[in-house]
């Protein structure tokens, strides 16, 4: 499932981050690439061993925690700590599939990645081409967003960042363990999340709403992991 997730971060939280960030050093983003990726990314990325590093992570995890379509849609069991990244002077990042297990930095927990994310950190019009591009069996699918706005998509899907070719696009991204495995089970069970969500307030809580979200947690019991 690609879904949009609008209004993570506010702007004043985006102009907070920007700030920190722009006032440290970026490295190289090969240095944080298997040998695979490193012949496809051109980019910066922040330094995990930076000491701000742990507090502008935990500002973009804490604010996806809190918003409800991502908790709905991700269900998350556990979320690796979010990483930024540049893109500025021809900076691309071919077509790849992201690693199935990654560990945590922070706990040392080996997390499988079900769930990309990628939160905007820069404005459209801040620069020209980086679009985020991900492919799944219904084509090719374009995204460059709002700052502050995510995109959320299966971390199985085939992606890219087009070059970009003027300004630089910042950008926050991690991955989730899913507490449901299957990405069709995940979007049916956040598709009939949204329908209860709609006939509560359609309806208030009648018989047949809250045999409906019985429904909804009793799959929800027999998928989880």
């Amino acid at each position: 499932m690609l879904l949009h997730i609008p209004q993570v971060l506010s702007k004043a939280q985006v102009a907070a981050l920007r700030a920190e960030l722009a006032a440290h050093a970026w490295v190289d983003g090969v240095q944080t690439s298997g040998a695979q990726a490193a012949s496809l990314k051109q980019n910066l990325q922040f330094p995990p061993d930076s000491p701000a590093f742990a507090g502008l992570a935990q500002c973009v995890a804490d604010a996806l925690a809190r918003h409800p379509l991502f908790v709905s849609a991700v269900l998350p069991r556990q979320m690796l700590p979010p990483m930024f990244n540049c893109y500025q002077g021809g900076g691309r990042y071919g077509n790849h599939v992201d690693n199935a297990l990654q560990r945590d930095r922070f706990s040392g927990d080996q997390v499988r990645t079900d769930v990309s994310t990628t939160v905007f950190l820069s404005e459209p019009d801040e620069y020209d081409g980086g679009e985020l591009i991900v492919e799944d069996t219904y084509g090719e699918h374009e995204i460059k967003l709002e700052a502050g706005d995510a995109i959320i998509y299966p971390a199985t899907s085939l992606h890219r960042v087009e070059p970009v070719t003027r300004g630089a696009r910042i950008a926050s991204f991690l991955w989730t363990q899913s507490r449901v495995r299957d990405a069709w089970q995940r979007k049916m069970l956040f598709d009939l999340d949204m329908t209860i969500l709609k006939l509560r307030h359609d309806l208030g809580d009648s018989e047949e709403v809250v045999s409906l979200t019985g429904t909804y947690h009793n799959l929800l019991r027999q998928w989880a992991d």
